[in-house]
């Protein structure tokens, strides 16, 4: 019997420069992920722009939108082939450091972080960017003074349809903007949350039953927050984003994301370099909370990114991977170890939440990873 070809899986890598001025190199990457074995091959930079430190896919599929997480921020649209990419469109972002974006059918939604200032921008039935341009700026500081003298903005989240998230480091708020029926226009509403002082938050996983998880950079938590239909949020609680120790850089969770299933959440911490992993579960009167599995070493130096992927059904874990004796099958997720200069994948027990690491592959300051 012919053994079917594996399924594969193209993921998108966005890098950091690794050497000279900022805003030089690297560029966009291309490795192909094995669905069964969790092994990566075929890592090649597919086309050369500045700092594109985050990637979006846009719904057409054929179009992905990046950032130039540079002093004068652009964000860029490329057109996706099998070949490679090819640049389409290019515009400012009107803010500096854009870190990340989202983007629909109609508009791109871009965090600049050192500006503290969103940007909403609209595409073209083509998929390019048409260029209008509005920023909206934030104010306000937190008390951890060499990270929150000013707004950072730090990510985007689209809620319900009718609203947008920024969460921003600097003043410990999730701001909240109202989607209008006119493209690229919004409406600034006031506060979604408010945090903690010291929170520092950082990044946004919604689940499809209305729950979201907040990390904070900076207090090294993830809080559990219910989204109400206004487009606010009521805290529900917080847990330890790991319960490894901090190292001497410090414990500064990065990325979060559930599971396909929204039954496990994994985050990434920097300084242990460790995967957290909880189970999303409900208490007695029905609200969520997270209890921890399991923290697991990554095998790279400072995770900035991860993409949770469900393998495939007749996945098997890769032969002589380390501690993998007895490990079920899982999720895989793909993680950017942005200082080590590497991408790896691990392979998460779905019960037991303990993961191990199958692959790697060597790309230049990873910084975000994007299946497409």
């Amino acid at each position: 019997m012919t053994t079917p070809p594996a399924p594969l899986q193209r993921l998108l890598v966005g890098t950091y420069p690794t050497s000279g001025e900022p805003g030089s190199g690297e560029g966009i990457w291309s490795v192909d992920l094995d669905l069964r074995t969790g092994e990566l091959s075929g890592a090649r930079q597919l086309v050369e722009v500045a700092s594109p430190s985050f990637l979006a896919l846009h719904p057409d599929g054929t179009t992905v939108v990046a950032v130039s997480e540079t002093e004068q921020g652009r964000v860029s649209t490329f057109a996706l082939s099998d070949d490679g990419l090819a640049l389409t469109s290019s515009a400012s972002t009107g803010g500096a450091d854009p870190c990340h974006l989202v983007v629909d059918e109609r508009d791109v939604w871009v965090a600049n972080y050192s500006s503290g200032s969103l940007a909403a921008l609209t595409m073209t039935a083509a998929g390019t960017l048409g260029g209008a341009l509005a920023t909206f700026a934030h104010s306000g500081s937190g008390p951890v003074r060499e990270r929150q003298r000013g707004p950072h903005a730090h990510y985007v989240q689209a809620v319900g349809g009718r609203f947008l998230w920024v969460s921003d480091l600097g003043t410990d708020e999730v701001r909240r903007y109202r989607r209008t029926a006119t493209p690229g226009v919004l409406v600034a509403d006031g506060v979604a949350l408010a945090l903690p002082p010291g929170t520092g938050p950082r990044h946004v996983a919604l689940g499809e039953d209305g729950t979201a998880f907040v990390v904070g950079e900076l207090d090294s938590r993830v809080h559990v927050v219910r989204v109400e239909p206004d487009g606010s949020a009521t805290p529900l609680g917080s847990v330890p984003a790991c319960v490894t120790a901090p190292t001497e850089a410090g414990s500064f969770p990065s990325h979060l994301a559930l599971s396909a299933d929204g039954r496990r959440l994994c985050v990434a911490v920097r300084g242990p370099d460790v995967l957290a992993t909880f189970a999303v579960e409900r208490d007695d009167e029905g609200q969520p909370v997270l209890r921890h599995l399991a923290d697991s070493p990554l095998g790279v130096v400072w995770p900035r990114h991860l993409a949770v992927l469900a393998a495939h059904p007749s996945e098997t874990v890769a032969d002589g991977a380390p501690g993998s004796e007895g490990l079920a099958a899982g999720d895989l997720v793909v993680v950017a170890g942005q200082t080590s200069g590497e991408v790896a994948v691990l392979r998460v027990d779905r019960a037991t939440g303990r993961a191990v690491q199958v692959s790697s592959v060597a790309v230049p300051a990873p910084a975000c990873v994007l299946p497409v």
